[in-house]
């Protein structure tokens, strides 16, 4: 199996004109790694149940204090500001903290910045697995109420064909995703 980390991207920040994605771009696109999950939904959660729609994958944890919100809140304006056609965007949420996370949590946490975001869960070693491949880093700290995990805090554009297209930065706000989203379902 193949890891897609940040440093095999070509970043390319508008300097194309109005027609370039704002995030950096995966050159040439290749196909994004397949997984299985406990969906939030209470489905099986694989990309390929989106296929023909964009994804918007992120990695994150529903006890996050500051970066997760953040990024969901900025996902759910997105999908807001694109109307009608935040109906072909989907939005993958998975955890990065399967001790706290289970399917019924993240429903509930997802659901309270958008109802069609949808949450992955599983056993620790598979959702281990899902990150090695996107080159996604976890590491569990202690802190005063418990323990927080420090991720890596990118997300993922897929297209309607599975292939990763992009990687947004975090703090991106609502407007680049809505500009890199129009492009890629217009495609």
């Amino acid at each position: 199996m193949r890891r897609f980390l940040p440093a095999l991207l070509l970043v390319l920040v508008g300097a194309a004109g109005e027609r370039a994605l704002k995030a950096g771009v995966f050159e040439p696109p290749r196909a994004a790694p397949e997984f299985s999950l406990t969906g939030s939904d209470g489905a099986d959660l694989t990309l390929s149940r989106y296929r023909g729609k964009v994804v918007v994958l992120a990695f994150g944890f529903t006890s996050c204090p500051d970066v997760c919100p953040v990024t969901l809140g900025t996902l759910a304006r997105a999908r807001k500001e694109l109307g009608a056609e935040g109906r072909e965007l989907q939005i993958v949420y998975v955890t990065v903290d399967p001790e706290r996370d289970d399917a019924e949590r993240m429903r509930t946490y997802l659901a309270s910045f958008d109802p069609s975001f949808v949450g992955g869960t599983g056993s620790p070693e598979r959702l281990e697995a899902v990150r090695k491949e996107y080159g996604i880093l976890a590491e569990k700290k202690a802190a005063t109420a418990g323990y927080t995990v420090a991720h890596s805090s990118y997300t993922y554009l897929i297209d309607r064909d599975g292939k990763l297209r992009a990687l947004m930065p975090y703090g991106r706000p609502s407007g680049d995703y809505v500009h890199d989203v129009r492009i890629l379902l217009a495609q």
